[in-house]
Order: structure tokens, then sequence, then C-alpha cells
């Protein structure tokens, strides 16, 4: 599918068929998720897959949709806070692929690029990689359509039951959960602001 038509077929799904999404499909997605761009490469995105139908029914005892346990599959999308000690390093990985040429950041070393990072608060950190993991789950939900499925965003879930009952560490934000399946409706287009309406100003 072209990219164009894919993101205008987009649409939030809330109602799943009962078919499995093949192993295969849940791979694709995930490794569309890993092509995400992130600030200094830090790829802080990690997942927890639910699909079987006992971590389905666990799952729907932390949110108040219905629908998101019946999806065949959810991902449960997080944000790795360690990722942040490693910007030296990946920053590093940048400078040697070649990502800085011919920009200043081209003549900075990892080590003075890290020391920057003391300068950001917890509540930055967190927002920092919650929006990289932001841009890795939209990668799978364009990725979704490409291959037949629906997701929806999900943000409506009690973090803290998430973590108790999936065993999740303390290091990892819970930033949305993504249930994946077959759409088992066809929901028009969503209201969509003008271009007038978005652009502040041009200069």
């Amino acid at each position: 599918m072209e990219l164009l038509q894919t993101m205008q077929s987009r649409r939030s799904i809330r109602k799943f068929k009962p078919d499995p999404v093949p192993d295969e499909s849940i791979d694709q997605l995930l490794a569309a998720a890993s092509l995400a761009p992130s600030g200094s490469n830090l790829q802080p995105a990690r997942y927890l897959v639910v699909k079987s139908e006992a971590g389905r029914a666990k799952l729907a005892e932390c949110t108040p949709l219905p629908f998101v346990a019946k999806a065949p599959v959810v991902f449960i999308c997080c944000a790795d806070m360690s990722a942040i000690s490693a910007s030296g390093q990946r920053f590093k990985e940048l400078k040697e692929a070649g990502a800085f040429m011919e920009t200043p950041l081209d003549t900075v070393s990892p080590a003075d690029y890290s020391n920057r990072r003391p300068g950001m608060d917890e509540a930055a950190v967190k927002a920092y990689l919650n929006l990289n993991v932001a841009i890795a789950i939209d990668h799978i939900t364009l990725r979704a359509v490409d291959l037949g499925l629906g997701s929806c965003w999900i943000m409506m879930f009690d973090q803290e039951k998430v973590r108790k009952t999936f065993g999740i560490g303390e290091q990892y934000l819970i930033t949305a959960l993504l249930p994946i399946g077959y759409p088992d409706q066809d929901p028009g287009p969503r209201p969509r602001l003008g271009l007038d309406e978005i652009v502040l100003k041009e200069e």
C-alpha cells in the first residue's frame, strides 16, 4: 500500500474479529517499530506482547474498555528509563556511522554529549522517552494498516495494576496499550482540522 494511502486509511479500531494474528505479522509490526527514529538513537521502546486468552483476561481487569482485551493481540508499550544512561554510547555509534558529518555535532565527544543529560530532571526524561515510544507506536499503527490489521491507542488503563499484573519492572514506564487485530468494523474518516487551523504562521 502506498504510504499516503496507508495514512489516509488508518482508523482507530475498537471492534476486532476473533481471528488470531499470525506470529509473522506480529514480528513485522515489531520490526516496523524498531525502525522508528529516536532521540540520539536511544531506542527506549520495549513491548510486552499479550496474546494468550489468560493474559488478555488479566488485562481486562486493568482497563475500563472491554474491547481492549477482546483484540487477539495487545502490545503493552513501555519506555525503558535506563536507556537514558546509554546516551553516550548511542551518540558514539551515530558518530561512527557518519550521522553527524558536516554538522557541529561531529566535533562533540560522546563523553561531553552524555554529560549534558544531567540537566534533564526526572519529569523531562520521562516525557522525552515517552515521546520516543510514541513515534515507534505510530510506526506500528501504520504497518498494521499495511498488513490488513487495525489498532487503537489506549491511555485509559491503571498503570500500576498493569505493572503488578504482568511483573513489569519499575525501570519501565507504561506509555500505552495497543490492541491489534483484524477489523470487524469500517469506520469513516474522522474530522480533521484544516491546514489554516494548524499552521500558526509562516515567516
